[in-house]
């Protein structure tokens, strides 16, 4: 079994057979396991979203110098249980170290029936950076205003307030 497997079924431990184990375990023991695990869990999703915009990046073609980062705003989520999570749209993708301007603006609003975002999603966006990106804002939840930056040289991802 890989680290990120054990990670994923100690962090929803709904099975069975995880369940019975984590209860013969003394408190102690669990809420160490506890901090470690959603450490390591959140740093491995961070790298599924690290790993997913460098391989988009990569497919971009044109004469633009290569991606430095690629930043997410946030998207309320009301299927999922999440208030607010992040999009699993690129905002934007930079070639510099300068970070866009990614405030929200007054647009006109125009209302999309309610299953019609989620197939959207299901259809264009990459279901592991959607899906990292999702568990990142369950363990991390995001603010309304905030931006989620992926660094792709330093592999570093960071949510930025402002």
């Amino acid at each position: 079994m890989k680290p990120t497997e054990l990670a994923e079924l100690l962090a929803w431990p709904t099975k069975s057979l995880v369940r019975d184990a984590l209860r013969r375990l003394a408190p102690r023991t669990l809420d160490a396991l506890i901090i470690e695990t959603l450490s390591a869990t959140e740093e491995a999703w961070r790298q599924v979203a690290v790993d997913r915009v460098a391989a988009f990046a990569a497919e971009q073609t044109g004469d633009n110098p290569p991606a430095v980062a690629a930043y997410f705003t946030t998207i309320e989520r009301t299927t999922e249980g999440l208030g607010v999570g992040w999009s699993p749209f690129i905002a934007a993708l930079t070639s510099n170290e300068d970070i866009p301007d990614l405030r929200h603006t007054t647009t006109t609003i125009t209302a999309v029936p309610v299953g019609e975002a989620a197939m959207a999603e299901e259809i264009f966006a990459d279901p592991e950076l959607a899906a990292a990106l999702n568990r990142l804002a369950v363990l991390d939840p995001p603010g309304h205003e905030d931006v989620l930056r992926v660094h792709l040289p330093t592999r570093q991802v960071t949510r930025l307030t402002p």
